[in-house]
């Protein structure tokens, strides 16, 4: 369970992260909330792995803290430019 528990933390923390994005940027909505949670989801897990593999070993506190701050930044990150892309897509 001890391996399981940060990538959930990073997964949910990445839709979090994507569903604000796309609740905040007009510009971002992706006009279908599937598409949100899954790139909220694949790039939570992304930047927790990222901001986990350049912290270190900071402990269970710091480890789940860097999990939630990179699940929700990499989340809204990753939805931000799939929303992007999407929308420039569909001007053409």
């Amino acid at each position: 369970m001890e391996a399981l528990l940060p990538i959930i933390i990073q997964v949910v923390t990445g839709i979090i992260g994507g569903q604000a994005v796309g609740a905040a940027l007009k510009q971002v909505d992706m006009s279908q909330v599937i598409k949100e949670i899954i790139s909220g989801g694949v790039g939570g897990l992304g930047g927790g792995l990222l901001l986990g593999g350049m912290g270190g070993d900071a402990g269970a506190l710091g480890g789940i803290l860097g999990d939630v701050i990179g699940g929700g930044a990499g989340g809204a990150v990753l939805t931000g430019i799939v929303g992007m892309v999407m929308k420039q897509m569909g001007n053409r």
